[in-house]
């Protein structure tokens, strides 16, 4: 999203506060100005400067649609549950980089195998580290590749865990999220 738009909230929102993490709430009536509306939520700018994060279950209060999380298969052997995982991941952004995390670099491992538990459905097992070890949004990042993958056809069981050896450093980054940045 190239240009900022200021929209007044039509009801009460949950929030989370960027970077630190903590949750709060935005009243009805206020303007907020989208800063980035990528994935499956926005990041917005209150008025009095905080950056805060709203998920996809409330863009209805910034008069925008829910977006819908598409597979590009619907098999669910190994593979395409592997294909899919890598792809939904693609879908979770850091709020403050316009960049998902895949093309940053953040995800190290996404593992598939059939599930022990249920031998139609399949076991996933991610790892992944974040920009910073003390990120407050860590837990909120890895949140939401927990419910993206978990939402996946074939998908029994998730387990996604932070890593923070080796540490991110910007070279993890693909080519083109190099290029968005402006640093390739």
């Amino acid at each position: 999203m190239a240009e900022r738009e200021d929209v007044v909230l039509t009801r009460d929102v949950n929030v989370i506060t960027v970077p630190d993490g903590n949750t709060g709430t935005l009243s009805k009536g206020e303007i907020v100005t989208i800063h980035q509306a990528l994935g499956s939520s926005y990041t917005v700018v209150t008025e009095q400067g905080h950056m805060v994060r709203i998920a996809n279950n409330d863009a209805d209060a910034l008069g925008k649609e829910h977006h819908e999380l598409h597979t590009l298969v619907s098999e669910t052997n190994t593979e395409a549950v592997e294909n899919n995982c890598w792809e939904v991941m693609k879908t979770v952004y850091d709020p403050e980089i316009p960049v998902n995390i895949v093309d940053l670099g953040l995800v190290y491992y996404c593992n598939v195998r059939p599930s022990t538990t249920n031998p139609d459905l399949n076991d996933v097992h991610v790892i992944m580290t974040l920009t910073a070890p003390g990120c407050g949004m860590g837990p909120v990042i890895q949140g939401d590749v927990e419910k993206c993958i978990r939402a996946l056809p074939g998908v029994a069981s998730v387990e996604v865990e932070v890593a923070l050896d080796p540490p991110w450093s910007r070279e993890m980054m693909s080519e083109v999220a190099q290029l968005q940045l402006g640093l390739y």
